[in-house]
């Protein structure tokens, strides 16, 4: 993957993450760095990194830009030719694939912690399908994904209950 991908791919996930339903622009982009970090960058420069005008950055700008979406700044920069981030192996391929898929998306979405926690815990489970098939089968039943976070998520007592004694 490129550089302008990359960068092109943090500002869909960036928006997401900030509720927008949609890609953080260029402009938001350089105004939110403006307040969030202090910093300037220009719509134009991020549009020429973008664009592959621009193929690197300056190492202040890679800085700046991992700290702003929060990632290693080692990840911004181009691929190398031929470069796969999944493991080309057959053995135990889907399930394998799956695992992998989960524990980086657990990696992009590590500022959410329950959402990090919960891609996680799928990954981990012996079988991760069957975990993404049965929460898609509890949200196609109306409120039964609601009313399951309400029983889980009950105060749970402080005490452990008492073995029971036998007579």
């Amino acid at each position: 993957m490129r550089l302008g991908e990359k960068l092109r791919y943090l500002r869909e996930v960036e928006g997401t993450l900030r509720g927008m339903d949609r890609e953080l622009s260029q402009v938001e982009m350089a105004r939110l760095i403006q307040k969030e970090l202090g910093k300037s960058i220009s719509q134009s420069y991020l549009s020429q990194i973008e664009s592959g005008t621009r193929p690197h950055l300056t190492n202040s700008t890679r800085m700046l830009l991992a700290r702003f979406f929060k990632v290693h700044p080692g990840y911004l920069v181009d691929d190398p030719e031929g470069f796969q981030n999944e493991l080309m192996s057959d053995i135990g391929a889907l399930e394998d694939k799956l695992d992998l898929w989960l524990v980086s998306g657990a990696e992009r979405f590590c500022r959410d912690a329950d959402l990090h926690h919960a891609l996680l815990t799928v990954a981990k489970h012996n079988d991760s399908r069957m975990c993404l098939i049965l929460i898609g089968t509890i949200l196609e039943n109306p409120g039964l994904a609601d009313r399951l976070m309400e029983v889980l998520k009950a105060p749970v007592a402080t005490a452990a209950p008492k073995p029971r004694r036998r007579s």
